[in-house]
């Protein structure tokens, strides 16, 4: 059979502060009845600072590679798929391969806002595929608390901060857990609907002629939510039709973005509600950390609809516009989720939802 990547360990992190609607409504002009009713939000995990991207990453990746059964394994690629690296140069990738003990690893950064974990699990398949690497550690980590205006109802309410990875190994189509097709899209022509404006080689800082809005994350809601609902049942769709997967026989997990575009989305799909599994009610929207977080969650939850042999169906939506989406089996697997802890050398903790 081809050689294909397999998906074996997958571990989340996640910041122990809680940030419930409550606590917002005491600062922006909003409520929980409010940020319920129009995201399905009830809290978020924000870090604290100095706690960076990279920090939530390496312990999520700890916590994948502690969840492998067969021994402890050495990937010789790490992907960090985020919007907010520790710095703009150089990624964060390198970094966080070298706090891994992974000196000579091929190590770097994908920018794909909230696709960036689907993406980012199709170049690491890509790579196994070609037999350029073994082993490929794919992480989705983002802070999205340092990018939004706490000052703004639209966005601050949205996001959470997370990390969540995924090891992948060379194997064969035929065993559980073997990524099984993609389909991946853009469209820069409505860059604009999610963006910061300033800060880059086009608008450098400090960018004094942008209104103060320009230096944080942008959504524009009503033109987001139509987008990201067509995009993500065309792709999905892509997958089912290539896999032959009826939509009633998958586990959905898509990017946590908003309740009303999952809902949406699972709806034109025909996927039934006990197929679906998420968290953004207690999480948020953590970007490129939101698939691999929901997995584990899931995943560990009983009874889960996780179990080994699971046809498994992912789609993401974010910035660009870039959309994505992944069918994969289920393999024999029980994921770790930890709490950050500032030192990051320490052993994952389980973490309580």
């Amino acid at each position: 059979m081809a050689r294909t990547a397999v998906l074996a360990g997958l571990g989340g992190c996640l910041p122990v502060r809680e940030v419930t609607n409550h606590d917002l409504a005491r600062t922006l002009d909003t409520s929980d009845d409010w940020i319920r009713s129009r995201t399905g939000i009830a809290a978020r995990r924000w870090t604290d600072r100095p706690t960076g991207t990279g920090d939530l990453a390496v312990q999520a990746a700890r916590a994948a590679l502690a969840s492998v059964r067969d021994g402890v394994p050495r990937p010789d690629a790490v992907i960090v798929a985020t919007t907010t690296p520790d710095r703009p140069c150089p990624a964060t990738a390198p970094e966080v391969a070298t706090r891994l003990g992974l000196d000579g690893a091929a190590a770097f950064d994908l920018a794909a806002v909230c696709s960036g974990f689907v993406y980012a699990l199709a170049v690491g398949a890509g790579l196994i595929a070609a037999g350029l690497r073994g082993q490929v550690l794919v992480i989705g980590a983002d802070t999205y608390s340092t990018i939004v205006d706490h000052q703004d109802r639209t966005s601050a309410i949205l996001f959470g901060d997370g990390a969540g990875a995924a090891l992948l190994r060379a194997g064969d189509s035929a065993e559980p857990g073997a990524l099984l097709a993609f389909d991946l899209g853009s469209d820069g022509g409505h860059r604009d609907l999610i963006a910061i404006r300033a800060r880059g080689s086009a608008a450098p800082w400090p960018a004094d002629h942008l209104p103060r809005s320009a230096h944080y994350l942008e959504v524009r809601g009503p033109e987001v939510y139509a987008h990201a609902v067509r995009r993500m049942t065309a792709s999905a769709r892509t997958v089912l039709d290539t896999l032959h997967w009826p939509a009633e026989s998958v586990v959905f997990a898509a990017h946590q973005a908003n309740q009303r575009i999952l809902d949406a989305v699972a709806d034109r799909l025909g996927v039934p509600p006990a197929g679906r599994v998420g968290n953004i009610s207690r999480v948020g929207n953590t970007a490129a950390a939101s698939i691999p977080l929901a997995l584990a969650e899931a995943a560990t939850r009983q009874p889960t609809p996780l179990v080994p042999g699971a046809r498994v169906l992912l789609t993401a939506f974010g910035g660009g516009l870039a959309w994505g989406s992944c069918g994969l089996t289920w393999p024999a697997l029980t994921p770790i989720l930890a709490d950050h802890r500032p030192d990051g050398h320490r052993p994952p903790g389980l973490l309580t939802f």
